[in-house]
Protein backbone atom coordinates (compact mmCIF):
# COMPACT_ATOMS: atom_id res chain seq x y z
CA UNK A 1 0.00 0.00 0.00
CA UNK A 2 1.33 3.45 -0.90
CA UNK A 3 0.88 6.20 1.66
CA UNK A 4 1.13 9.36 -0.38
CA UNK A 5 1.81 12.68 1.27
CA UNK A 6 0.02 14.72 2.41
CA UNK A 7 -2.66 12.17 3.35
CA UNK A 8 -0.81 9.18 4.75
CA UNK A 9 1.01 9.07 8.07
CA UNK A 10 4.09 6.81 8.06
CA UNK A 11 3.93 5.68 11.70
CA UNK A 12 6.26 2.73 11.00
CA UNK A 13 9.08 5.14 10.12
CA UNK A 14 8.52 7.58 12.99
CA UNK A 15 10.79 7.18 16.04
CA UNK A 16 9.42 6.21 19.45
CA UNK A 17 9.71 9.00 22.03
CA UNK A 18 9.46 8.61 25.81
CA UNK A 19 7.44 11.18 27.76
CA UNK A 20 7.35 9.50 31.20
CA UNK A 21 8.18 6.19 32.83
CA UNK A 22 6.00 3.57 31.17
CA UNK A 23 4.86 5.79 28.28
CA UNK A 24 6.19 5.95 24.75
CA UNK A 25 4.66 7.48 21.64
CA UNK A 26 5.01 8.30 17.97
CA UNK A 27 3.60 11.65 16.90
CA UNK A 28 2.70 13.27 13.61
CA UNK A 29 1.79 16.96 13.56
CA UNK A 30 0.48 19.15 10.78
CA UNK A 31 -1.68 22.26 10.50
CA UNK A 32 -2.02 22.70 14.27
CA UNK A 33 -3.23 19.12 14.93
CA UNK A 34 -1.35 16.14 16.28
CA UNK A 35 -2.02 12.42 15.99
CA UNK A 36 -0.17 10.20 18.48
CA UNK A 37 0.20 6.45 18.69
CA UNK A 38 0.75 5.87 22.42
CA UNK A 39 1.78 2.82 24.41
CA UNK A 40 1.26 2.77 28.16
CA UNK A 41 3.12 -0.01 30.01
CA UNK A 42 1.93 -1.58 33.25
CA UNK A 43 4.69 0.42 35.01
CA UNK A 44 2.99 3.71 34.13
CA UNK A 45 1.96 5.59 37.28
CA UNK A 46 0.29 8.95 37.06
CA UNK A 47 1.62 10.87 40.08
CA UNK A 48 -0.83 13.77 39.89
CA UNK A 49 -4.34 14.36 38.59
CA UNK A 50 -4.39 15.13 34.88
CA UNK A 51 -6.63 18.04 33.86
CA UNK A 52 -5.80 17.97 30.14
CA UNK A 53 -8.44 17.03 27.62
CA UNK A 54 -8.06 13.81 25.63
CA UNK A 55 -9.77 12.42 22.54
CA UNK A 56 -8.76 8.94 21.51
CA UNK A 57 -9.41 5.34 20.66
CA UNK A 58 -8.12 2.26 22.49
CA UNK A 59 -6.56 -0.25 20.09
CA UNK A 60 -5.27 -2.84 22.56
CA UNK A 61 -5.22 -3.57 26.29
CA UNK A 62 -7.30 -2.29 29.18
CA UNK A 63 -6.93 0.86 31.26
CA UNK A 64 -8.95 2.24 34.11
CA UNK A 65 -9.49 5.94 34.52
CA UNK A 66 -10.31 7.30 37.95
CA UNK A 67 -12.40 10.46 37.71
CA UNK A 68 -12.02 11.60 41.33
CA UNK A 69 -13.61 8.42 42.73
CA UNK A 70 -15.64 7.28 39.72
CA UNK A 71 -13.57 4.52 38.07
CA UNK A 72 -14.28 3.52 34.47
CA UNK A 73 -12.55 0.77 32.45
CA UNK A 74 -11.69 1.26 28.77
CA UNK A 75 -10.57 -1.47 26.36
CA UNK A 76 -10.16 -2.26 22.67
CA UNK A 77 -12.71 -0.48 20.52
CA UNK A 78 -13.58 2.11 23.15
CA UNK A 79 -13.46 5.78 22.30
CA UNK A 80 -12.42 8.28 24.95
CA UNK A 81 -13.52 11.91 25.09
CA UNK A 82 -12.36 13.71 28.25
CA UNK A 83 -12.89 17.49 28.34
CA UNK A 84 -10.11 19.64 29.77
CA UNK A 85 -10.43 21.22 33.20
CA UNK A 86 -10.27 20.43 36.91
CA UNK A 87 -13.88 19.21 36.95
CA UNK A 88 -12.75 16.32 34.68
CA UNK A 89 -9.51 15.49 36.51
CA UNK A 90 -8.42 11.91 36.08
CA UNK A 91 -5.68 9.36 36.72
CA UNK A 92 -5.03 6.36 34.52
CA UNK A 93 -3.85 2.86 35.47
CA UNK A 94 -2.92 0.10 33.03
CA UNK A 95 -4.67 -3.21 33.78
CA UNK A 96 -2.94 -5.37 31.13
CA UNK A 97 0.71 -5.64 30.07
CA UNK A 98 0.25 -2.57 27.89
CA UNK A 99 -2.37 -0.29 26.40
CA UNK A 100 -2.06 1.03 22.86
CA UNK A 101 -4.15 4.03 21.89
CA UNK A 102 -4.49 6.70 19.23
CA UNK A 103 -4.87 10.25 20.58
CA UNK A 104 -5.92 13.33 18.63
CA UNK A 105 -4.62 16.60 20.08
CA UNK A 106 -3.95 20.23 19.36
CA UNK A 107 -0.38 20.75 18.17
CA UNK A 108 2.45 21.85 20.45
CA UNK A 109 0.99 20.12 23.53
CA UNK A 110 2.82 18.64 26.47
CA UNK A 111 3.07 14.87 25.97
CA UNK A 112 1.32 12.39 28.33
Amino acid sequence: MIRAEPYGIPFESLPWEVSADGVRFKAYERDGRKLRLVEFAREFIEPDWCTKGHIGYILEGQMELDFDGKVLVFGPGDGVFIPAGPEHKHKGRVLTDKVTAILVEDGETNEE
